[in-house]
């Protein structure tokens, strides 16, 4: 993938240095942000699952706080995956995060660095180095004889400026998916848990919703604080969890399903547990992490999959208005027991008022899926344009151009 350019190790580039050994008893339930491994994702930092720790220890540690430009790398676990810390994040990093520590007058930038690291090919290289334990494990030692290309430093700035045009659209997609993703949830709250149409009938207030949806529901509470005429309800009236199945990185095979454990997706495969649209539940490790596919996928056995009895979309936002994420029965490794999940209480609307937010539901869920696929373009388009643009076969005034015709 260089080409023509000469080839530096990463050590005379940059330093990779892992971050600070916070111990067991410095975590808290809030204060100060500290990044773990699995918060360094598709070269963003995931905020949800970091850890905490006071002020004081933070102060302790303060050599570890990031600041905007800088590029993270996971050192064990997800190995490889790199985030580049944007405007306005501020966190401390833990140990086996490592953060990269340019050399003066390094032959590469910062930004090209970045986009170097993100291709899939350099990913892989990175992972084989890691490879020779049960928990891959990536030193500081061994990522310092990695080889990277260094084109003059203007064609450097002039590919991470393409590359990173294309980053921060897939960053928008995402931005505006979340926030399809919040309006759902902030539909199915109002209906269903707030019983925000009911209190404004009350309240004689102006309907704000469709007549056809308006009309559905009652228009008083009764003596126990739910909907006129709806009934209390178990999860398990709606669905069922299914369990996923065992799937060792060993016995994967080439090939474009993705493989979902209760982190997200872990990897690909080229065989589908389950077909799509599927709803998945975290069940060991990230505890009630929920995910959405509409693909044929894979989930593994740290996972549930949703057999619904009611449709998919009311089944998946009826989950996330649960407490899934505090229902650990196992102190030593995280656990749900779907037993309990099914023994929650809910409050059943009617099957017109169901289908009426599914409908919605599933409005909000053609948008997102296709913001995700235009996401997934941007990101092959990028992971084709590196290699072209540090051969040379792509020129960087061809590549612009085709950028600035793309929507």
């Amino acid at each position: 993938m260089a080409g023509e350019w000469p080839l530096f190790e990463l050590a005379n580039i940059a330093r990779l240095r892992s971050g600070f050994p916070f111990k067991s008893e410095s975590w808290t339930d809030e204060g100060v942000p500290v990044i773990k491994i699995s918060n360094v994702k598709d070269g963003r930092i995931v905020r949800d699952g970091c850890g905490f720790v006071s002020l004081e220890t933070a102060m302790e540690a303060s050599e570890w706080t990031t600041a905007m430009g800088d590029i993270l790398m996971a050192m064990t676990g997800y190995v490889g995956e790199v985030a580049r810390v944007r405007e306005g994040e501020h966190f401390l990093i833990n140990q086996r995060v490592g953060r990269f520590e340019f050399l003066e007058n390094s032959p590469v930038s910062p930004g090209f660095l970045y986009c170097y690291l993100r291709h899939p090919e350099v990913r892989a290289q990175v992972e084989m180095i890691a490879r020779g334990s049960a928990q891959p494990n990536l030193s500081s030692a061994d990522a310092a004889k990695l080889l990277v290309p260094a084109p003059p430093l203007p064609e450097q700035r002039a590919i991470a400026h393409i590359l990173g045009t294309l980053d921060d659209k897939i960053e928008l997609n995402r931005r505006r998916n979340q926030t399809l993703e919040a309006m759902a949830c902030a539909l199915f709250k109002d209906w269903f848990v707030d019983f925000g149409p009911v209190r404004a009938k009350m309240e004689a207030r102006d309907p704000y919703l469709p007549a056809d949806h308006w009309q559905h529901f009652p228009d008083r509470l009764d003596d126990e604080g739910k909907p006129e005429g709806w009934e209390k309800k178990r999860v398990s009236d709606f669905l069922s969890l299914a369990y996923g199945k065992s799937l060792p990185a060993g016995k994967r095979h080439l090939g474009d399903i993705p493989v979902y454990g209760s982190g997200g997706i872990t990897g690909f495969h080229n065989e589908a547990l389950v077909n799509g649209p599927v709803v998945i539940v975290g069940r060991k490790g990230t505890v009630g992490s929920l995910y959405w596919d509409d693909r044929p996928c894979f989930p593994i056995d740290t996972v549930f999959f949703v057999q619904p009895d009611a449709r998919l979309s009311f089944c998946y936002y009826l989950l996330e208005s649960l407490p899934l994420r505090d229902m650990n029965t196992d102190a030593a490794v995280p656990g749900l027991n779907r037993e309990n999940v099914y023994r929650l209480e809910v409050t059943a609307p009617s099957a017109e008022l169901v289908s009426g937010f599914s409908e919605t539901a599933s409005r909000f869920r053609a948008s997102i899926a296709a913001i995700f696929k235009d996401s997934e373009a941007l990101a092959q388009l990028r992971d084709t344009l590196l290699p072209k643009l540090m051969s040379g076969e792509l020129r960087i005034a061809d590549a612009e151009r085709f950028l600035e015709t793309r929507p």
